[in-house]
């Protein structure tokens, strides 16, 4: 638990938590809930005195993302990204109170305590959109650093091209498109819900700018995933043109040969033949070393010179 405004952290019980919930003028609340739920368990909303039926997936595991107003207070189940991997906060906010839960040990609250402490916000409606733009972060960050070794695995590419190279691509690929997945839904109904606030017109000024400045930091995060995803796919088509130009070079390097050889085979080929003119006329030593050495040689060098006087030669020398 956080007293607000002094940001004072004290560790309750869940009585001590229900008591200071129906009292204090300004609380943050953080639970931890073990990483397994007991279906014996009553609803963690009915323990803290939060009562209402609309609450009952409150502190449920496996909640899909969610941003309503129930009455005087809103529930969020939030999407942030944790020690590499997604996970959820649920998030119920009156005008008194912010109350976090989470299974495991804490997500955010040491953050959200320090940017409290800091920036002191004035009411529970202020905390509640300072958590949901560190919530945002995470992805951010996560993203900025999928990015960054996405363009180093590149470099690496080009380099030397290594097959564990398009692995570790795989895996950030399919990094983007968790956070893009994960974050896209609950964006969607924040973003619905807060519409519908600012059609009202007793929405305060002071939260359409939270909600505002809320919006333009989502569209942040979105643009930064989504050019991890263009830069995992960008790494996917050089991977691809490497070993194309590769392939190439393979491929110039066959040609270069049967270049050479396919004239000889030629000239072996009919030198083997078994008619009158070869068996009869071609007899003597000096015909044989001249047709069939020194033709074949001077075939040879006639490809060969032929080749050097092409783009193809050039283009070989250049690649080694």
């Amino acid at each position: 638990m956080v007293s607000m405004p002094e940001g004072a952290a004290t560790r309750l019980s869940v009585a001590e938590a229900r008591q200071r919930l129906a009292l204090d003028r300004f609380l943050l609340l953080d639970v931890e809930l073990p990483d397994q739920e007991s279906p014996a368990d009553q609803p963690l909303a009915h323990r803290l005195g939060l009562d209402g039926e609309e609450l009952t997936w409150f502190g449920r595991q496996g909640e899909s993302a969610r941003a309503e107003f129930l009455g005087d207070i809103a529930g969020f189940v939030v999407p942030l990204v944790h020690d590499e991997r997604v996970t959820q906060l649920h998030v119920v906010a009156g005008e008194r109170f912010l109350v976090l839960c989470h299974r495991g040990r804490a997500v955010l609250a040491a953050d959200i305590t320090t940017h409290l402490r800091r920036e002191k916000p004035h009411d529970a409606v202020s905390t509640l959109f300072l958590m949901l733009q560190e919530a945002l972060a995470t992805y951010r960050r996560a993203a900025v650093r999928a990015l960054l070794q996405v363009e180093e695995l590149e470099d690496d590419m080009f380099e030397q091209r290594r097959p564990e190279q398009i692995y570790r691509l795989s895996q950030l690929r399919r990094r983007a498109a968790v956070l893009h997945h994960s974050l896209l839904p609950f964006l969607q109904v924040v973003e619905e819900m807060i519409t519908r606030r600012m059609m009202s017109r007793d929405f305060p000024v002071e939260r359409q700018r939270l909600a505002q400045e809320f919006q333009r930091a989502a569209r942040l995060v979105l643009a930064d995933i989504e050019s991890l995803q263009e830069a995992t796919r960008r790494a996917f088509a050089s991977y691809g043109s490497l070993v194309a130009d590769e392939q190439n070079g393979v491929i110039n390097r066959l040609t270069i040969v049967s270049v050479i050889f396919l004239p000889l085979s030629f000239l072996t080929g009919f030198f083997g033949m078994n008619f009158e003119f070869l068996t009869n006329r071609l007899e003597s030593r000096a015909v044989f070393w001249l047709l069939a050495i020194g033709l074949q040689a001077v075939v040879l060098l006639a490809a060969l010179y032929v080749l050097h006087r092409t783009r193809l030669w050039r283009r070989l020398r250049d690649q080694a």
